[in-house]
Order: structure tokens, then C-alpha cells, then sequence
């Protein structure tokens, strides 16, 4: 069978986000960070070049991801540090297929079998996801207003600006694809601060450990290198 790919995100270039790099790469599987340019510069949700990310995971062998995002919650019940594997997503901004033809007329969405693999290791190897929940696609790399997200949560449950596009692009290349999202702040208008990044800091380096030691435990249950 074929290697898992680990797909991070901005939670884990902050503090300790190394570490939650070794500890995925300690299993076998391999490894992108999809803000993290080859020179080391940010990459910007909008900018992230998903097909080359992708394409080169399928190089590697793999054929299935896990894509770990972060996100803001939509639902006051949902707070920070809460995990969520959702099952659709919303993002109306997206229309590009990486073909020009027919192929392009698919229905894309997150794989049943592996999201059920990733929640059933998750859930036995330490802290549970929430199991499903819609993830709304903003383009970013501006955070939403109150109002956008009022709009947002009477359709979704939690918000980010990459996993859908990479889940469209890993169908379309054959990946089974399941992400795990980590909820680092409230969503604009949910809190009483406004929300920004300098806020969501400290929160993100108490979720970067937890994922850590998720992902350290949970990833020999998913059988990194084949299954």
C-alpha cells in the first residue's frame, strides 16, 4: 500500500512547530508545510501552490492525507483547542480544476473510509475530534469581519482559507484525503477581543504541543508508511 502524506499548517510554524514536524517524520510519512516556502519565507493562504505540493506527495508514493489546519470557530461551543474532522466544506470562491475537460465536473469532498481511519486513530490515541462538521473556505489572507461571519455560521461550523482547495486538488490527483482542524481562536465577533494573530499566539503554542503529541501517537495507528 501506498505512504501517508502530513500536510501542516500555519500552527506549525510557530513555537514548536519543528517538533510537531519531527514527530510526523519520526512515523514515515511525508511531510509538507504548505505555508513554508523552499527559501523558509510565509507563504499566504491565497499564494499556496497546492498542485505542486500535491504532485510532489504522489512522487513519494503516497496515497492518502491528512491535512492538519488551523482555524477559527464558528460556534462558541467549539473552543480553542478543540479538534474537528469535518465532512463537507463550503467554499464558493473556488472554481479551478487542475483539468481542462470534462474530468473537471467532479464532486469533491473528503474521503469517508480515510476520515473514519483518522478519527478512530485519533480517538484512541488521545484527545477526540469532533466527528464532522462543515468547514467554510475564505480566500484570506485578511480575517473575515462580524458580519461575514455571522453569515458564515448559520451554514459552517469552523473557518480557514486552505483545506478546501487542497482537498479538490487531491481528489483530482487520486489522494484520499481527511483533514484535521485545530481550533486556535474564536472567529471575529464570537469573542470580546478582536480577533488577530498576536492574540492567537499563545493559544496556538499550547495547540502546537497537544498536536505534538497527537500526531506522535496517533500516526503508527494509521500505518505511515503503508497500510
Amino acid at each position: 500500500m501506498g505512504r501517508l502524506a502530513v500536510i501542516l499548517g500555519s500552527n506549525a510554524l510557530g513555537p514548536g512547530g519543528e517538533e510537531i514536524a519531527a514527530a510526523a517524520a519520526a512515523q514515515g510519512a511525508a511531510i509538507v508545510q504548505r505555508h513554508r516556502a523552499a527559501d523558509g519565507t510565509f507563504v499566504l493562504p491565497h499564494a499556496i501552490d497546492h498542485e505542486a505540493n500535491l504532485r510532489a506527495l504522489a512522487e513519494q508514493g503516497c496515497d492518502r492525507v491528512l491535512g492538519i489546519g488551523s482555524v477559527g470557530s464558528l460556534r462558541p461551543e467549539l473552543g480553542v483547542g478543540s479538534l474537528v474532522c469535518p465532512d463537507d466544506f463550503i467554499a464558493l470562491n473556488l472554481g479551478d480544476s487542475l483539468f481542462g475537460d470534462a474530468r473537471a465536473h467532479s464532486a469533491s469532498g473528503f474521503d469517508p473510509r480515510w476520515r473514519e481511519e483518522v478519527i478512530a486513530a485519533w480517538s484512541d490515541g488521545g484527545q477526540a475530534p469532533r466527528d464532522g462538521g462543515v468547514y467554510w473556505q475564505a480566500r484570506g489572507p485578511r480575517f473575515e469581519t462580524p458580519a461575514e461571519i455571522r453569515l458564515m455560521a448559520a451554514h459552517a461550523d469552523v473557518v480557514g482559507m486552505t483545506i478546501a482547495s487542497e482537498c479538490v486538488v487531491a481528489g483530482e490527483l487520486g489522494l484520499d484525503y481527511a483533514a484535521l482542524c485545530v481550533v486556535d481562536n474564536l472567529a471575529n465577533g464570537l469573542a470580546e477581543e478582536t480577533v488577530s494573530t498576536a492574540g492567537m499566539e499563545a493559544d496556538r503554542l499550547i495547540n502546537a504541543e497537544r498536536l505534538r503529541e497527537g500526531l506522535a501517537a496517533v500516526l503508527p495507528r494509521l500505518g505511515a508508511v503503508g497500510r
